[in-house]
C-alpha cells in the first residue's frame, strides 16, 4: 500500500511483504475521526510529533495519530492501569521505555465514533488539568 506523508517522502511503502518499508504513515482517516471529534473545541492545536499527528490542548499533548498505527492516548498517570484494564489499551512504549500516562489504544477499541469520543474526551480531559505551555 501507498500513502502520501505530508512534510515527509512523497511516498511511502507501508505493507504487502513484510519486509522492514521504513516509517508507517499514521492513519489519516483516524486523524480526521479526531479532529472531528475535537470539532468545535477551543484552543486545539494540530502537530506532528511522535511520527503521528497529536492533538494539544493548552500546547499539552491530548491525543494523537500514532505512526505507529492506533491512537496515542495522554492520561492521568495515577489512572494507568485502571484505563489499561480495557480492552484494546497499553502502556506506550518510548524509546524502550513503559511509560505511564502515555497509552496506544488500538483500532478495535475506537472502532465507533462513541468509542472514539470517550477515550478522546480522556485526553482533552487530562491535557486540560495540566498548566498551560507557553509558546
Amino acid at each position: 500500500m501507498i500513502r502520501v506523508v505530508r512534510n515527509g517522502p512523497a511516498w511511502l511503502d507501508t505493507g504487502g511483504s513484510g519486509a522492514n518499508h521504513g516509517p508507517m504513515a499514521y492513519d489519516l482517516e483516524l486523524a480526521e475521526r479526531i479532529r472531528r471529534a475535537l470539532s468545535g473545541r477551543a484552543g486545539v492545536v494540530e502537530k506532528k510529533m511522535f511520527g503521528g499527528l497529536s492533538f494539544l490542548v493548552g500546547g499539552n499533548m491530548a491525543v494523537g495519530a500514532s505512526g505507529q498505527g492506533g491512537m496515542l492516548l495522554r492520561a492521568d498517570p495515577a489512572r494507568s492501569d485502571e484505563l489499561c484494564s480495557n480492552p484494546g489499551i497499553e502502556r506506550a512504549v518510548m524509546q524502550g521505555r513503559v511509560m505511564d500516562g502515555w497509552l496506544r489504544v488500538d483500532d478495535e477499541a475506537i472502532a465507533t465514533d462513541e468509542d472514539l469520543a470517550r477515550w478522546v474526551q480522556a485526553g482533552v480531559d487530562y491535557a486540560s488539568s495540566l498548566p498551560p505551555k507557553k509558546r
